[in-house]
């Protein structure tokens, strides 16, 4: 089962399109992982939310895309360093660093394509993996 609303896009077709293009999406989906993380987690209705916004961030998104870095493949290297680079027509929010909004940007950008071109078991592999030390560190 899956949550797009055609087939998965081809690979070529997907590298196209413009890595803030990639980034919107991977936004999403992202944050959707986030949160079901928490609701299967057992936070409740009140946490989600609070618990959310810690992990939805360029902070935060940098730090995962740090931990998934050296697991990438060339083709997936080439989308996140595509996306680290693009230039957003605004700055990086006031309260976060810039590298750390590119660092951001490339981990949206990635996993919106991985979303796009269907390869969700990958896409679940490296966000299982960029939550490990966050774990880690909670037990």
């Amino acid at each position: 089962m899956t949550l797009r609303e055609s087939a998965p896009m081809e690979e070529s077709r997907a590298r196209m399109l413009n890595p803030l293009q990639l980034a919107y999406i991977g936004d999403g989906v992202w944050e959707l992982l986030v949160r079901s993380r928490l609701i299967y987690k057992g936070c409740s209705a009140r946490h989600i939310h609070k618990e959310a916004v810690t992990c939805v961030n360029a902070g935060a998104q940098a730090e995962a895309f740090r931990r998934i870095e050296p697991l990438l493949t060339e083709p997936e290297a080439d989308v996140a360093r595509r996306g680290r680079n693009a230039h957003a027509h605004h700055a990086a929010p006031k309260n976060q660093e810039a590298a750390d909004y590119r660092a951001a940007t490339a981990l949206e950008a990635l996993i919106g394509y991985l979303y796009l071109i269907g390869q969700e078991e990958r896409l679940l592999t490296l966000f299982r993996h960029s939550q490990e030390e966050e774990n880690d560190a909670q037990k």
